[in-house]
């Protein structure tokens, strides 16, 4: 058992840690930097210059213009708003709205709301590999899509989309459909470039790249247009109005500035290798993840011990896991389910996901906590 007080936290795709920089940030600002950006005093242009060097922060790392990026609430919102936004803004002539399967809950609970108000919603259902393949999609595109969305990094398998191929094949199929990719679980993690993705909207957040919660932000390509979802201010150029949570946008900010991809990415990647080396020596493990899939996220079965069991059970040795979505709360897995795994397997599957601050010990923890798991539990 982990030494008392010490965490293995494994858990960094539900949310992570806040940097130093980035909370230091944030208490700047609700101390000293409290004005309203929206203020025409020193105050408020002193915040205002903050809030500029934050979203420059994010369209930098998406290398897209300054004022295409907008602050939302989070990645729920900047969703929402994109689907939402997009649907209304081209219902008159286009209503059909292409989804992947395996979508997060907040892009599959928009369509089906869409789709009660009278839009055609198609899903597209992955491959064997877990992957949503051009191909697939651009068969279903017409001259009735309005937008196409999916998601560049699955948030429960961690399988990369290819989300640059997909949507080619949408812009071949239809011009005028709108493509959106929910960036939020790659973010960070792979270099999310606009263009390269052919991507006219994605969502992104700052809770999943060590920035505080609610926070997110929404690129959306200059000549789009999108409905908006609130009403009232010129905040975000009357886009997203009310006030902007400063503290947290700017925190974000720093947040960006830290990133270091390609080195995190070969950390995290050996640390990925040594656990799936090391799960599959426990016996009843099976990995869910795709081989190619994210470092950042492994997804594995745990015998026939009822993943919710089992997290609790790893807890109590201060290893901290995920049995799927933390936005399901414990629902069966509908990413799991569309892959064709057994109700057994799904019922007892655990996502582990890093961050650059996990070493080896916390996978030598993890380990040790699903063995002993399996030899209690397993027979109760």
């Amino acid at each position: 058992m982990g030494a008392k007080g010490l965490e293995h936290y494994l858990d960094n795709s539900a949310t992570t840690a806040v940097s130093a920089a980035a909370a230091d940030k944030a208490y700047q600002i609700m101390t000293t930097v409290y004005g309203n950006p929206s203020s025409l005093h020193s105050k408020g242009m002193e915040a205002e210059h903050e809030l500029t060097a934050a979203r420059k922060a994010v369209a930098s790392q998406l290398k897209v213009s300054a004022d295409e990026v907008f602050f939302t609430s989070g990645g729920t919102e900047a969703n929402n708003t994109a689907l939402f936004g997009a649907a209304y803004a081209t219902a008159r002539t286009r209503r059909k709205i292409i989804i992947s399967s395996v979508e997060h809950s907040s892009v599959l609970e928009a369509a089906k709301r869409l789709e009660d108000e009278g839009f055609t919603v198609e899903r597209i259902t992955p491959q064997s590999d877990g992957t949503i393949h051009p191909e697939d999609v651009a068969a279903a595109v017409d001259g009735s899509t309005a937008l196409v969305s999916v998601m560049l990094v699955n948030n429960e398998t961690g399988a990369v989309m290819p989300v640059g191929d997909i949507f080619a094949a949408v812009k071949a199929a239809n011009p005028q459909t709108l493509c959106h990719t929910d960036a939020v679980q790659a973010f960070g993690k792979l270099p999310v470039r606009a263009r390269a993705l052919d991507a006219d909207i994605i969502s992104v957040s700052g809770h999943k790249v060590h920035a505080p919660k609610g926070v997110g932000a929404l690129y959306v390509k200059k000549g789009v247009r999108l409905v908006p979802r609130q009403y009232g201010g010129e905040q975000e150029k009357r886009f997203r109005p009310g006030t902007e949570n400063l503290p947290a946008i700017a925190a974000f900010g720093v947040a960006c500035g830290e990133f270091d991809i390609e080195g995190n990415r070969e950390r995290v990647q050996r640390l990925n290798a040594y656990a799936r080396e090391q799960l599959l020596q426990i016996d009843g493990v099976a990995l869910n993840s795709p081989a190619n899939a994210l470092p950042y996220v492994l997804n594995f079965s745990a015998g026939r011990v009822r993943s919710e069991t089992m997290l609790h059970f790893l807890e109590e040795r201060d290893v901290f896991v995920s049995s799927g979505s933390a936005c399901a709360k414990g629902k069966p897995s509908h990413v799991l389910s569309a892959l064709g795994l057994s109700r057994d397997r799904a019922d007892s599957a655990l996502r582990v996901s890093f961050s650059k601050y996990n070493t080896a010990a916390d996978i030598d923890a993890l380990c040790e906590g699903i063995a002993a798991g399996l030899r209690v539990l397993a027979h109760r």
